[in-house]
């Protein structure tokens, strides 16, 4: 750092210091100055004179105030307009006890607003330069009066000038700053929104597949001894299925890999076009699954895909768990205009007895679980609707409503749910 720069850093640190320095310069000129005639001698040049001692006095005044311009700018240009007034109108020879008010008004003009500035600016000229011309020594048309009227004018556009640019500067400031606060809120956003759909998938991928596995091994432990061969073929579902949550767990994980790291997961995500794979699995396992599909091959966006492929998962998995063993489900998928309506049914425990989603389980979100309130965070993400809740006489009931083409979420971030068809 320079000589200049550090000077200039400690200035700023220490205003007041500044305004004495500045005051004491000040009063240096204006001394000096009044030494000098410039109309000494015939041919022009300067010459030599003696102020009068009311005006030595009035320029230390005058050079005194400007300690405190900064505390009060208008009280300070009010007190050395006044002594620039009566030196012009008293003192003969004239001091030029005016260049205090001059920086006076500019200290005003650079601290006030612009209507003020212009106010106080044409008040000053006015009263300054009148004064002069009409009751000063010399003539109303001399030289000295109108550089009274220039300066002062000088004065306040400077001044106006830099209040303008420090306050463009400090906008400049406030905006990068507001934009950097931005930039930040929208990535803990993102971020917060990353973290909730991954936690959805986790929770859809280890809910279905522990669940399955959990039957089977359920049915391998109870036909182990008289029926091997079952037993058999239940532990095959079983390596099947934690093979199928592995292999999805680590797509899901893998998403959480920076954009460098090696062996990125490639699969696509599950959707429709793995329904029947998914009804198998549940079939595997004992539930009774009945699919009808009038979606009219209906190519849906990769949100919706994924949504509508969860839902019917998470449904299913609900049924597996908590439904009962005699239980039977149902799922429709149809196209309905720019929708697709995905409904689940099943005809497990009648209503009080623990359905899917019954709290008594521990699946709703009343309850504690993530199941259904996951299920609709995903729906409505991709600006659909879903209800859930149990059937007359017995069952439970889960209908979803997704657009064929994907519609942002709303601005406060809470959709609202499309009202079932009766």
């Amino acid at each position: 750092m320079s000589v200049l720069q550090r000077v200039r850093c400690h200035l700023k640190a220490h205003p007041l210091a500044l305004d004495v320095a500045l005051a004491a310069a000040v009063l240096l000129c204006m001394v000096g100055a009044s030494f000098v005639d410039p109309r000494g001698h015939a041919d022009g040049s300067w010459g030599a004179r003696t102020p009068d001692p009311l005006s030595l006095v009035l320029m230390v005044l005058a050079a005194a105030a400007l300690i405190l311009r900064r505390r009060a700018p208008m009280r300070v240009l009010a007190f050395t307009g006044v002594a620039s007034l009566i030196e012009s109108v008293t003192a003969d020879p004239r001091a030029p006890v005016a260049m205090s008010a001059v920086i006076a008004l500019y200290t005003v003009a650079s601290t006030t607003d612009r209507p003020t500035t212009w106010r106080v600016g044409l008040l000053t000229m006015t009263v300054l330069t009148g004064s002069a011309m009409l009751g000063g020594a010399l003539p109303w048309y001399a030289q000295e009066n109108l550089g009274i009227f220039a300066w002062t004018g000088m004065a306040a556009t400077a001044g106006d000038a830099v209040r303008s640019r420090r306050a463009f500067v400090d906008a400049m400031r406030e905006r990068a700053e507001r934009a950097e606060r931005t930039r930040e809120e929208e990535a803990r956003r993102r971020v917060a929104e990353e973290r909730l759909r991954i936690a959805r998938d986790l929770h859809d991928v280890v809910a279905h597949h522990i669940a399955l596995v959990n039957v089977q091994a359920g049915v391998a432990a109870h036909v182990m001894d008289k029926r091997p061969d079952q037993a058999k073929e239940a532990l095959a579902h079983v390596r099947e299925a934690s093979r199928s949550a592995l292999n999805e767990l680590r797509a899901t994980v893998g998403l959480l890999r920076q954009s460098g790291d090696p062996e990125a997961p490639t699969e696509p995500a599950p959707g429709l076009h793995r329904l029947d794979e998914l009804v198998g699995t549940f079939h595997s396992a004992g539930l009774r699954v009945e699919v009808a599909r009038a979606d009219q091959d209906t190519t849906l966006p990769a949100a919706i895909d994924l949504a509508a492929y969860r839902v019917i998962q998470e449904a299913l998995t609900n049924v597996q768990k908590h439904a009962g063993s005699e239980a039977k489900a149902e799922v429709s998928v149809v196209r309905v205009g720019s929708n697709i309506e995905i409904t689940v049914l099943d005809n497990g425990r009648p209503a009080g007895g623990g359905g899917q989603g019954d709290p008594a389980e521990g699946d709703s979100a009343e309850g504690g679980g993530h199941g259904l309130l996951g299920m609709r965070e995903r729906v409505t993400a991709v600006g659909g609707g879903c209800t859930a809740g149990p059937r007359y006489g017995g069952g439970f009931r889960v209908h979803a409503i997704l657009p064929v083409q994907s519609r942002p979420r709303p601005a406060d971030g809470a959709g609202t749910p499309v009202p079932s068809p009766a």
